[in-house]
């Protein structure tokens, strides 16, 4: 379970693509491009890669809803995991569909649980300032498994534009807002599994998702992503 708890941390902050395509607020889009995100553990070794492809850009009435796909590889450049889901740009913010935090594997191992999700998706302004407060969000899941029932919950709190800063990674250098945010997920099925996190993410204008993202326990350092490639 702890395993499963992990995988969700890692899909909750991706990272960001820029080309000239369709614009909302922006954000630009366009079929087929693409981007990778290199993911390490709180040392600096390398434990695999994400990779991501706008399949589609559609309109919905007012709304331009992307879809995705991604892939994650391990450090053997094997694949392991693969989802697709959505997000929305209704010309002020973009919308994140928080069911994207539940993947294809996941999904799987609820299957036999007759599971029932609800969610706040994850929204990102077009335009940040420091000091900003984003709007909180969740998952929400509860089944049973025979018996006993299960329960799932992710909860992403006091979502706040902490500052501005310079950012190199290997993708080039950015203007960034730096967005801390705490991450409390539990799984209960018989007894529980807690997790209670805290999140960096680093945006910049203009551009999809986030540059970079760390992940800290009790003020540690567990893992980092960071832009790779955008093709």
């Amino acid at each position: 379970m702890k395993k499963l708890l992990l995988w969700s941390i890692t899909c909750i902050m991706m990272l960001g693509l820029r080309v000239n395509a369709q614009e909302c607020a922006g954000f630009a889009f366009k079929e087929g491009a693409g981007f990778e995100m290199n993911n390490f553990d709180g040392k600096g070794k390398p434990t695999g890669k994400l990779t991501y492809k706008i399949a589609k850009v559609s309109k919905e009435g007012s709304n331009t809803v992307v879809t995705i796909d991604m892939e994650s590889f391990n450090n053997k450049g094997k694949s392991e995991l693969k989802n697709t889901y959505q997000m929305k740009c209704d010309g002020n913010v973009l919308t994140l569909d928080a069911s994207s935090l539940i993947n294809e594997e996941q999904m799987k191992s609820f299957r036999n649980m007759e599971m029932k999700f609800t969610y706040d998706n994850i929204e990102i302004p077009s335009r940040l300032n420091v000091g900003d407060k984003l709007k909180d969000a969740s998952v929400k899941g509860e089944g049973k498994s025979g018996p006993m029932g299960v329960t799932f919950n992710m909860f992403i709190k006091n979502r706040t534009v902490a500052g501005q800063e310079k950012l190199t990674i290997p993708a080039g250098s950015y203007d960034v807002y730096k967005i801390s945010s705490d991450l409390n997920m539990e799984m209960v099925m018989g007894f529980p599994v807690k997790m209670e996190m805290q999140s960096v993410s680093y945006r910049a204008p203009g551009i999809i998702w986030d540059l970079k993202t760390e992940t800290y326990r009790k003020g540690k350092l567990m893992a980092y992503s960071e832009l790779a490639k955008i093709y």
